[in-house]
């Protein structure tokens, strides 16, 4: 009887351990969608399992052009384009985005283009976290925006 208790806790241990003893680990795809920029040091989008990560997003258009020189309300549209465009990608919506982190040189500038992300999210902000910061990847980028998004079941 004790033997028979220690396997079927063997088992059940085994079986709620996120299916990796039984092969069942969760499918990893990384990507670079049409309609994206198409970088080579990095992937703008990977999916795992139900779950989407974009990398920053920046005001460079699908053909690598900077969107908004200088002007803070352009690029924020610009990156809103870029992930609306990666979440389209995974027939998903900004209704399915969950968590954003957004990295701007001027909280001050960025917040006067808080009508620009409502019109995206349609007044359904998904967690946020936004930091200033010194300097961006290139010193014409204003702001960049990562994030996070769950598909339905």
């Amino acid at each position: 009887m004790r033997q028979w208790l220690l396997g079927l806790f063997l088992v059940l241990y085994l079986l709620t351990w996120k299916g990796e003893a039984f092969g069942m680990l969760i499918q990893i795809e990384r990507m670079n969608p049409s309609g994206t920029t198409q970088p080579t040091a990095y992937t703008q989008l990977v999916r795992a399992g139900k779950t989407l990560y974009f990398s920053g997003q920046t005001a460079v258009n699908e053909k690598g052009e900077l969107i908004g020189k200088g002007d803070m309300r352009a690029q924020v549209r610009q990156v809103y384009e870029n992930l609306k465009s990666l979440l389209a990608s995974q027939g998903a919506t900004f209704d399915h985005l969950v968590k954003i982190t957004i990295y701007t040189l001027s909280i001050d500038e960025f917040r006067k283009a808080g009508d620009i992300r409502e019109e995206y999210t349609g007044g359904k902000a998904p967690a946020s976290t936004l930091l200033q910061i010194d300097q961006l990847a290139s010193p014409d980028y204003l702001l960049e925006i990562e994030g996070i998004a769950v598909l339905e079941e």
